[in-house]
Parts: structure tokens; sequence; C-alpha cells
């Protein structure tokens, strides 16, 4: 498992926000739907992607943009045009007035504009929940992302163009690993471009040192890991492997482990009934006291808090409302 597929493989897309946009100018979409992640690509005309703080982008055809939230931002087709909409979590859109906009709005499957013909066409996938692993792939990615249509690899952009506005079975399906896809295809590009600054996790993946120890923990989170273990397994010292690892992912690796195992630990507790216990032991950990000792000394809460708190909607994007969302 490489660096970001191990970050990905946890917190994939489920249920995401997929739209193609179709507007004729004069138009602003205020967007403050605190989401994650969002992609934006035009694929016919052109938009403009303004961030409360920091320089505006032009967004040409075949360019593609990454906002990572919570921060607000706003598309428009000019720079400075003030909003008439405004796009809420879980997608909910409505007039700057609170009036709701989505159906008034709506033309077809998974699209929406002010005009059926207009000049400007945007694709937008939108991850509506942070994923407990994501945060070390979030806290690596500027709050806004810009690569033009020369700077990464274009390929799954026709194909989630032709299957954005599909109304088949699974087709929810099909477009969250669409959108997968094209986030892992960006997140290369962006990181292995010239100059790049990546994070120290992606570059030690290719240290032949390190990079061997952090996939075997990614991998087997479950073993009883010892940095002895771990060095053995890599064919190199102990005292080679702490120093190495340390200089390069920036903390020691059970400290690592202990995080991924952590992170994991967090995932399933949202997302599946198993139960504490059987996902301590998943996880790496003897059993749920242990796990319930180290997730509160770490996290602030006991594992059934964070189940708890996830499961009141705390982090959950919110429920569709009638009339008010624009439908994925």
């Amino acid at each position: 498992m490489d660096a970001l597929s191990g970050l990905l493989d946890g917190p994939r897309a489920r249920g995401a926000f997929l739209l193609r946009m179709v507007m004729e100018p004069p138009w602003s979409v205020r967007i403050e739907d605190r989401a994650p992640i969002c992609l934006m690509s035009t694929t016919r005309g052109e938009a403009w992607v303004v961030p409360d703080a920091g320089p505006s982008v032009l967004v040409r055809p075949g360019d593609i943009v990454v906002a990572r939230g919570p921060d607000p931002y706003t598309v428009a087709h000019a720079p400075d045009a003030e909003p008439s909409a405004r796009i809420g979590p879980g997608g909910v859109c409505t007039t700057l007035r609170g009036e709701p906009l989505a159906q008034s709005m709506e033309l077809g499957v998974r699209t929406w504009g002010n005009a059926a013909d207009g000049s400007a066409t945007m694709l937008v996938g939108t991850y509506l929940m942070e994923g407990e692993i994501s945060g070390r792939l979030l806290d690596a990615l500027p709050p806004l992302l810009v690569l033009t249509a020369e700077e990464w690899n274009r390929s799954v952009m026709p194909l989630l163009d032709e299957e954005i506005s599909r109304d088949e079975p699974g087709q929810s399906v099909v477009l969250d690993r669409l959108l997968d896809l094209l986030l892992i295809a960006v997140l290369r590009a962006w990181f292995n471009r010239p100059g790049a600054h990546a994070p120290a996790w992606y570059r030690a993946m290719g240290d032949p040192v390190v990079g061997p120890a952090l996939r075997l923990l990614q991998n087997e989170p479950a073993h009883p890991w010892t940095v002895a273990a771990l060095a053995a397994r890599c064919g190199v010292s102990r005292a080679g492997l702490a120093r190495r690892f340390g200089e390069l992912v920036g903390e020691p690796p059970m400290a690592y482990l202990t995080g991924w195992r952590l992170a994991l630990a967090a995932d399933l507790l949202r997302e599946s009934d198993a139960t504490v216990e059987a996902i301590a032991r998943q996880v790496g950990y003897g059993g749920a006291f242990a796990l319930s000792a180290a997730f509160k000394r770490v996290r602030g809460v006991s594992p059934q808090e964070h189940r708890t708190n996830c499961r009141n909607g705390k982090g959950i994007p919110a429920p569709a409302t009638a009339g008010g969302r624009v439908e994925p």
C-alpha cells in the first residue's frame, strides 16, 4: 500500500455530492457547505473561484481546482460578481435570503443552473464527510489547489462527464469511485510536480528504509510491532530505522503506528456496528479496555462517545430538506 492508497482506502467517497453546473452570465454562487474537499473542473467556458482570503483563480476548460474546507468561497463568472445563490451543508441550495432554489434551477439528473444552454459548464464533486484517516492528507493541502489542463492526467474526466447525468441502478457507487479516481489523479500530479513541497510521509514512501516500514505498518496494523521487529522485517538495524524514520516522517515508528491504529478505529466506529472489542483486535489492541485508554488519551473521548457523536450528526452532512437540496 502506498501513501495515497493508505490515506484514501478508508475514507472513500460514500454518497458524494456530484453535480454538473450550467450557467450563463451573470452568475455567482456562494459555497458555505463546510465540506472537507471539493473538486471543480470546467468542461466549457470559464469560471472564477474566489476564496475569502488569497487570490482569485480563473478556471479554464481542463483545469481543476480542489478547495479544502471548511472555509467558504465563491464560484462566479467574474471575480467581483455579487452572489445570488448559496450552497450550504448537505448541498442545500437557497437564495441569500434562504429561499429554496433546487427545483427552480434543476436542469435534469444531477444538472443544475440558470440556463440549459449556458456558456459555462462545470463538474463539481464534493466529499461530504471528513474521514479520520484523511486528516493527515488534508493537512498537507493548501486551501486552494490549482492544476492547469497541461499539469495533470485528465483521462477520468470524460468518463465522469458522461456518467454524472445517468440515472441507472448503482449509479451513486459508480460516481463515488470515479470521484476517488479523480482525486488520486490530482494528488499524484500535485505532489509530483517540479518544486513541489510534498509532505514528509509522502516523500518517505520512496525511501529504501522508511518506505517498506511504512507499508508494513499500514498493511498490518494488528501485528504486535516493535521497532526491533519492524527493523528486522526491513533488513536494517533498530537504531538506523528509528533515526531515519524520525528524520523523514517527523515522529517515531510506534507513535505513527498508534495514530494509524486510532484513525482506523475511528473510521470503523463511525461506519460499522462492530463492537469496541472487535474493532480493538482488528486494529492491533488487546481488547476494548486498551483501545479505550489510548483513544481517550489521544482524542479526548472514549470510542463509544466518538461513535455516539458521529451518529448524532457531529461531522455528518445535513440531511436532505424538501425542496431545498440540489440532488446529487
